[in-house]
């Protein structure tokens, strides 16, 4: 789910996300988009990991107008047969505690990258990470050679999804999908914006059903619809999922291999550059700083390296000859002082995975973390 700050939800929320931790649900980022699928399998919908199942939905949305009027809608502009759309519709159920999961913070309240990074830079999660890397150290070579992306970097993002597939979540995705695009609350300051992305993703999720790609009834993920290893939106399936065990399908809950493969396929969509790092150390010169200007354009890589010192600040070192725009991106620390790194574009692609420099940065940490634990594993 795109993000512009990490999510840090109110007192509220945070009862309910307790409980859905108990539960299995999975509130890792999600996909901003989404994918290509070969047909497959009932097994693609199952998840390996056994959990307790949340609670079932109160009301289903057969009987809503505006649920089955949008499966109308949806199967004239897919030429599908409309009585099946209404009865797939017709299947979703209402959860009650999703909706109070997407509200913001209220304002003000402070952002802590360094408690964020903690979450996911970690023992259990590096350790995790080494084995993920040493058991599937083949898979993640191939995608480097194939796609241009580092290894380090997928080991990032699938450890911090899914802890490597521990966390996959056990949320029914027709049921979270259908909750979010009828139910949305409308007290969200883009509460249009963001009902009509999940009836994007509704969409598309009924027509990987229809295809047979995935299980209605049985496909499981997070609260707010992505599923598997990498926590692939329905659209991100679509478009970037990739067969990369070449079995004749894709499967994103069971293979780590097809997850491998598609986070690197949906990094090169999204314009990763080969080499490139993904941050430099930036300092100040403060007799010249225009901190408003320079982060002005948010995480948007906007500035040459001149135009950063003639604003005043100041890189060294290889990242003086950087030839691409670049961004200054700031990290709150709380009541600490902020922490800030120049951002290339490649940082602006890891935020499309999700919107958030926070969790880009995490990600570049833990797969640094894990690559680092790892040399003295690696075998020949």
């Amino acid at each position: 789910m795109p993000h512009t700050i990490p999510y840090r939800p109110s007192a509220a929320a945070r009862k309910l996300l307790t409980a859905a931790l108990a539960a299995g649900l999975c509130f890792n980022a999600v996909a901003t988009t989404s994918h290509k699928v070969h047909p497959p399998p009932q097994a693609a919908s199952k998840s390996k990991k056994k959990t307790s199942a949340p609670a079932a939905p109160l009301a289903r949305y057969a009987e809503r107008e505006d649920a089955m009027r949008f499966a109308e809608e949806m199967a004239a502009r897919n030429g599908l047969q409309a009585d099946w759309a209404r009865h797939a519709v017709g299947q979703a159920g209402f959860l009650t505690y999703v909706p109070r999961l997407v509200l913001p913070p209220p304002a003000g309240t402070p952002k802590n990258w360094k408690a964020y990074r903690s979450r996911f830079v970690e023992p259990i999660r590096i350790r995790a990470g080494v084995r993920f890397w040493d058991r599937h150290r083949t898979a993640l070579a191939r995608a480097e050679a194939e796609y241009g992306v580092p290894a380090e970097i997928i080991v990032g993002i699938i450890g911090v999804e899914t802890i490597y597939g521990q966390q996959i979540g056990n949320v029914r995705i027709l049921d979270a999908l259908a909750t979010l695009s009828f139910d949305f609350p409308q007290e969200h300051p883009r509460a249009r914006e963001r009902q009509a992305f999940f009836r994007g993703e509704l969409e598309q999720f009924l027509l990987l059903v229809q295809r047979g790609v995935l299980d209605a009834d049985t496909a499981r993920g997070s609260y707010a619809g992505a599923m598997g290893l990498p926590q692939f939106m329905p659209t991100s399936w679509s478009r970037w999922a990739v067969d990369f065990d070449g079995d004749g399908r894709i499967d994103l809950f069971n293979s780590p291999e097809d997850a491998i493969g598609s986070v690197a396929n949906y990094f090169k969509a999204f314009g990763w550059k080969t080499g490139m790092p993904a941050t430099y150390p930036v300092t100040f010169d403060t007799a010249r700083l225009d901190l408003p200007g320079l982060l002005a354009p948010d995480i948007l890589p906007t500035f040459t390296v001149a135009d950063l010192a003639t604003r005043g600040a100041l890189l060294g070192g290889a990242a003086q000859q950087h030839a691409g725009p670049l961004a200054l991106v700031e990290l709150q620390n709380g009541e600490d002082g902020p922490t800030f790194v120049a951002g290339t574009q490649n940082f602006y692609v890891i935020t499309r995975y999700n919107w958030s420099s926070y969790y880009a940065m995490a990600v570049l940490d833990l797969g640094a973390a894990v690559a680092a634990a790892r040399e003295g594993v690696v075998r020949p």
